[in-house]
Protein backbone atom coordinates (compact mmCIF):
# COMPACT_ATOMS: atom_id res chain seq x y z
CA UNK A 1 0.00 0.00 0.00
CA UNK A 2 3.14 2.32 1.02
CA UNK A 3 4.58 1.86 -2.02
CA UNK A 4 1.29 2.36 -4.08
CA UNK A 5 1.28 5.51 -2.62
CA UNK A 6 5.02 6.67 -3.21
CA UNK A 7 4.47 5.50 -6.66
CA UNK A 8 1.63 7.79 -7.50
CA UNK A 9 2.66 10.14 -5.63
CA UNK A 10 5.59 10.48 -8.56
CA UNK A 11 3.14 10.36 -11.05
CA UNK A 12 4.20 6.68 -12.61
CA UNK A 13 0.85 4.58 -12.64
CA UNK A 14 1.05 0.83 -10.96
CA UNK A 15 0.20 -1.27 -13.15
CA UNK A 16 -0.28 -4.81 -13.88
CA UNK A 17 2.11 -4.46 -17.16
CA UNK A 18 4.64 -2.24 -14.67
CA UNK A 19 4.85 -5.07 -12.27
CA UNK A 20 5.71 -7.65 -14.38
CA UNK A 21 8.51 -5.72 -15.89
CA UNK A 22 9.75 -5.56 -12.60
CA UNK A 23 9.74 -9.19 -11.71
CA UNK A 24 11.65 -9.51 -15.32
CA UNK A 25 13.83 -7.04 -14.37
CA UNK A 26 14.77 -9.37 -11.54
CA UNK A 27 15.09 -12.45 -13.32
CA UNK A 28 18.01 -10.50 -15.22
CA UNK A 29 19.46 -9.16 -11.87
CA UNK A 30 19.76 -13.06 -10.90
CA UNK A 31 21.53 -14.01 -14.07
CA UNK A 32 18.43 -15.76 -15.47
CA UNK A 33 17.48 -14.74 -19.65
CA UNK A 34 13.76 -14.24 -18.70
CA UNK A 35 13.06 -14.82 -22.58
CA UNK A 36 13.74 -19.02 -22.09
CA UNK A 37 10.46 -20.83 -22.51
CA UNK A 38 10.34 -21.86 -19.38
CA UNK A 39 10.59 -18.45 -17.97
CA UNK A 40 8.15 -16.74 -20.85
CA UNK A 41 5.39 -16.63 -18.44
CA UNK A 42 6.78 -16.34 -15.39
CA UNK A 43 6.76 -12.36 -14.71
CA UNK A 44 2.66 -12.59 -15.36
CA UNK A 45 2.46 -15.94 -12.98
CA UNK A 46 4.14 -14.15 -10.17
CA UNK A 47 2.13 -11.04 -10.64
CA UNK A 48 -1.09 -12.97 -9.95
CA UNK A 49 0.44 -14.87 -6.97
CA UNK A 50 2.07 -12.19 -5.31
CA UNK A 51 -1.93 -10.60 -5.63
CA UNK A 52 -3.65 -13.74 -4.29
CA UNK A 53 -1.20 -13.72 -1.13
CA UNK A 54 -1.20 -9.89 -0.43
CA UNK A 55 -5.40 -9.87 -0.82
CA UNK A 56 -5.93 -9.04 2.52
CA UNK A 57 -4.86 -5.32 1.79
CA UNK A 58 -8.45 -5.29 0.30
CA UNK A 59 -10.33 -6.91 2.64
CA UNK A 60 -11.96 -5.05 5.55
CA UNK A 61 -11.77 -7.25 9.09
CA UNK A 62 -14.82 -4.76 10.52
CA UNK A 63 -17.07 -5.59 7.48
CA UNK A 64 -16.46 -9.51 7.65
CA UNK A 65 -17.30 -9.60 11.17
CA UNK A 66 -20.57 -7.26 11.17
CA UNK A 67 -22.05 -9.37 8.53
CA UNK A 68 -22.50 -12.49 11.02
CA UNK A 69 -22.59 -11.19 14.46
CA UNK A 70 -25.62 -12.79 16.39
CA UNK A 71 -27.42 -12.41 19.60
CA UNK A 72 -27.26 -15.12 21.92
CA UNK A 73 -27.27 -15.72 25.54
CA UNK A 74 -23.97 -17.74 26.02
CA UNK A 75 -21.21 -16.85 28.52
CA UNK A 76 -19.38 -19.67 27.94
CA UNK A 77 -15.67 -19.78 26.28
CA UNK A 78 -16.06 -20.03 22.36
CA UNK A 79 -12.71 -21.83 20.49
CA UNK A 80 -11.73 -22.17 17.01
CA UNK A 81 -8.56 -24.06 17.01
CA UNK A 82 -6.51 -25.62 13.82
CA UNK A 83 -6.72 -22.80 11.71
CA UNK A 84 -4.38 -23.22 9.27
CA UNK A 85 -2.43 -20.14 8.13
CA UNK A 86 0.03 -18.75 5.78
CA UNK A 87 1.57 -15.52 5.47
CA UNK A 88 4.83 -13.84 4.09
CA UNK A 89 7.30 -12.55 6.40
CA UNK A 90 7.73 -8.35 5.89
CA UNK A 91 11.51 -8.48 6.25
CA UNK A 92 12.54 -11.28 3.69
CA UNK A 93 8.96 -12.03 1.95
CA UNK A 94 9.06 -15.80 2.19
CA UNK A 95 6.05 -17.31 3.78
CA UNK A 96 5.33 -18.45 7.28
CA UNK A 97 2.86 -21.12 7.65
CA UNK A 98 1.22 -22.15 11.24
CA UNK A 99 -1.63 -22.71 13.12
CA UNK A 100 -3.96 -19.77 14.84
CA UNK A 101 -6.35 -20.75 18.10
CA UNK A 102 -9.18 -17.87 18.69
CA UNK A 103 -11.25 -17.90 21.39
CA UNK A 104 -13.50 -15.27 22.91
CA UNK A 105 -15.96 -15.11 26.00
CA UNK A 106 -19.26 -13.52 24.41
CA UNK A 107 -21.20 -10.56 26.56
CA UNK A 108 -24.61 -10.69 24.60
CA UNK A 109 -22.91 -11.45 20.60
CA UNK A 110 -21.57 -14.25 19.24
CA UNK A 111 -19.33 -14.39 15.70
CA UNK A 112 -20.64 -16.75 12.70
CA UNK A 113 -18.15 -19.57 13.40
CA UNK A 114 -16.78 -19.20 9.59
CA UNK A 115 -15.95 -15.47 9.98
CA UNK A 116 -13.02 -16.43 12.39
CA UNK A 117 -11.05 -18.24 9.79
CA UNK A 118 -11.87 -15.29 7.50
CA UNK A 119 -10.60 -12.79 9.94
CA UNK A 120 -7.07 -15.02 10.41
CA UNK A 121 -6.84 -15.15 6.49
CA UNK A 122 -7.55 -11.16 6.30
CA UNK A 123 -4.61 -10.07 8.30
CA UNK A 124 -2.42 -13.54 7.22
CA UNK A 125 -2.93 -12.39 3.67
CA UNK A 126 -0.62 -9.42 4.14
CA UNK A 127 3.14 -9.18 4.90
CA UNK A 128 3.39 -9.23 8.12
CA UNK A 129 5.47 -9.96 11.54
CA UNK A 130 3.48 -12.50 13.92
CA UNK A 131 3.33 -10.71 16.69
CA UNK A 132 1.44 -8.08 14.75
CA UNK A 133 -1.12 -10.31 13.22
CA UNK A 134 -1.97 -12.18 16.35
CA UNK A 135 -3.21 -8.94 18.18
CA UNK A 136 -4.64 -7.45 15.19
CA UNK A 137 -6.92 -10.67 14.95
CA UNK A 138 -7.86 -10.46 19.12
CA UNK A 139 -8.33 -6.53 18.50
CA UNK A 140 -10.53 -6.70 15.40
CA UNK A 141 -12.77 -9.53 17.79
CA UNK A 142 -12.64 -7.04 20.67
CA UNK A 143 -13.79 -3.84 18.59
CA UNK A 144 -16.69 -6.10 17.11
CA UNK A 145 -18.24 -7.19 19.69
CA UNK A 146 -16.68 -6.12 22.73
CA UNK A 147 -16.85 -9.95 24.51
CA UNK A 148 -15.54 -9.88 28.17
CA UNK A 149 -11.90 -11.55 26.91
CA UNK A 150 -10.20 -12.36 23.55
CA UNK A 151 -7.24 -15.43 23.48
CA UNK A 152 -5.52 -15.50 20.28
CA UNK A 153 -2.48 -18.32 19.67
CA UNK A 154 -0.31 -18.49 17.13
CA UNK A 155 1.85 -20.98 16.02
CA UNK A 156 3.88 -20.84 13.08
CA UNK A 157 7.44 -21.71 11.06
CA UNK A 158 9.36 -19.13 9.46
CA UNK A 159 11.15 -20.38 6.17
CA UNK A 160 13.10 -17.32 6.77
CA UNK A 161 15.01 -18.90 9.67
CA UNK A 162 14.60 -22.50 8.15
CA UNK A 163 16.18 -21.67 4.75
CA UNK A 164 18.32 -19.05 5.25
CA UNK A 165 19.90 -17.24 8.15
CA UNK A 166 20.37 -19.64 11.42
CA UNK A 167 18.69 -22.63 8.89
CA UNK A 168 17.21 -24.27 11.93
CA UNK A 169 14.10 -26.63 10.26
CA UNK A 170 12.47 -27.69 13.54
CA UNK A 171 11.97 -24.50 15.27
CA UNK A 172 9.11 -23.07 15.75
CA UNK A 173 7.49 -19.36 16.94
CA UNK A 174 4.68 -19.05 19.50
CA UNK A 175 2.88 -15.55 19.97
CA UNK A 176 -0.13 -14.77 22.28
CA UNK A 177 -2.26 -11.85 22.84
CA UNK A 178 -4.76 -11.96 25.93
CA UNK A 179 -7.40 -9.39 26.80
CA UNK A 180 -10.04 -8.77 29.09
CA UNK A 181 -10.75 -11.76 30.99
CA UNK A 182 -8.03 -14.33 29.43
CA UNK A 183 -5.88 -11.93 31.23
CA UNK A 184 -6.59 -13.76 34.40
CA UNK A 185 -4.81 -17.30 35.00
CA UNK A 186 -7.63 -19.41 35.50
CA UNK A 187 -9.30 -18.14 31.61
CA UNK A 188 -6.15 -17.87 30.09
CA UNK A 189 -5.16 -22.19 31.35
CA UNK A 190 -8.13 -22.81 30.38
CA UNK A 191 -8.02 -21.67 27.14
CA UNK A 192 -4.30 -23.11 26.71
CA UNK A 193 -5.02 -26.63 27.83
CA UNK A 194 -8.20 -27.04 25.62
CA UNK A 195 -6.59 -26.27 22.46
CA UNK A 196 -3.63 -28.66 23.24
CA UNK A 197 -6.15 -31.43 23.39
CA UNK A 198 -5.63 -33.73 20.70
CA UNK A 199 -3.16 -31.37 18.63
CA UNK A 200 -0.54 -32.74 16.45
CA UNK A 201 2.94 -31.73 16.10
CA UNK A 202 3.04 -28.48 13.37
Amino acid sequence: MAETAILQSADVPLTKASTEDLYRELLVRFGEDPTRDGLLRTPERVRRSMEFLTRGYSMDAASILRGALFDVDYDEMVIVKDIEMFSLCEHHMLPFIGRAHVAYIPNGKVIGLSKIPRLVEVFGRRLQVQERMTREVADAIQDAIQPQGVGVVIEARHLCMMMRGVEKQQSSTVTSAMLGAFREPQTRHEFLSLIRTGQSNL
